[in-house]
């Protein structure tokens, strides 16, 4: 699943392609792909409106439009947003279509159709519950602290939990944790505030290497260019599974943890 260096790398390329071009029109092949679950109302009320501002909140896109509504985008597993020219046909897995004033067609794919969109007024209603942005002022080692004092589950699970942390999830977890040198089982309330200091760190610096990589191309993701992120040459422990730790040789476990692939090195991280 894209997460927030991925995302974030989408909304930067989409800019370009799409701000102040206007939808002239649309089609939606899987109704579904809709939450609002009222495809023909969702174009009604789209028609018309000028691709405005680009952000970003957690793992979701917010594409603005000149009325002040919002285009929201939860890519999911196997979601994917490209810009193509019109002789470009919809595919099986296209479930989304939107026609521009340019003559481009803005394609919503999705083979195992977990993502969703959503035309609000308010992102609060959709993002509302998520936790600060791990970028954001607001995260700080005393909120992080905050966030994690008495918590009995794993700190792994803990950094995927969107509420408490928007935007980290598998491979960005299991990097941070790798690089502030904390072993993924150990409860979140029993770090010490040096360590959480650290995590915080940790945190930020894998994000934004992630970023400045423009995401990490495993399986399905690759942004809007087509071009491959490159951050999966960077990773340290994720599904590096009994290769030698880069940093001190010992093979790099793998785990469950929070129902989720974990990996880490039994040696470094303690």
């Amino acid at each position: 699943m894209p997460e927030l260096p991925e995302v974030e790398t989408y909304v930067r390329e989409l800019k370009p392609q799409l701000v102040g071009k206007q939808i002239v029109g649309g089609q939606v092949f899987w109704p579904r792909i809709i939450a609002q679950s009222d495809p023909p109302l969702f174009l009604q009320l789209i028609r018309g409106e000028r691709f405005d501002t680009f952000g970003r909140r957690g793992k979701y896109m917010l594409l603005g439009l000149e009325s002040g509504d919002t285009l929201i985008i939860h890519l999911r597993m196997t979601g994917e947003v490209r810009v193509h020219p019109p002789q470009v046909e919809a595919d099986k897995h296209t479930h989304l279509l939107l026609e521009l004033e340019s003559g481009e067609r803005l394609h919503y794919r999705d083979p195992r159709k977990f993502g969703r969109l959503w035309l609000v007024a308010d992102v609060e209603g959709v993002v509302g519950k998520l936790g600060p942005e791990p970028l954001g002022p607001e995260f700080s080692p005393t909120a992080l602290a905050g966030k994690l004092a008495g918590r009995g589950a794993s700190i792994k699970a803990l950094l995927l939990n969107q509420t408490l942390l928007a935007g980290v999830g598998n491979i960005y977890a299991d990097e941070a944790l790798f690089l502030a040198g904390i072993d993924p089982r150990r409860a979140g309330g029993e770090l010490s505030s040096v360590e959480v200091e650290r995590l915080h760190g940790a945190v930020i610096a894998v994000l934004r290497a992630g970023i400045e990589g423009r995401g990490s191309s495993l399986q399905n993701y690759a942004p809007p260019s087509g071009e491959k992120g490159a951050f999966q040459e960077q990773h340290q422990v994720f599904r590096r599974t009994e290769q030698p730790c880069l940093h001190c040789g010992t093979p790099i476990r793998r785990i469950v943890l929070a129902q989720r692939s974990t990996h880490f090195c039994p040696r470094c991280q303690v």
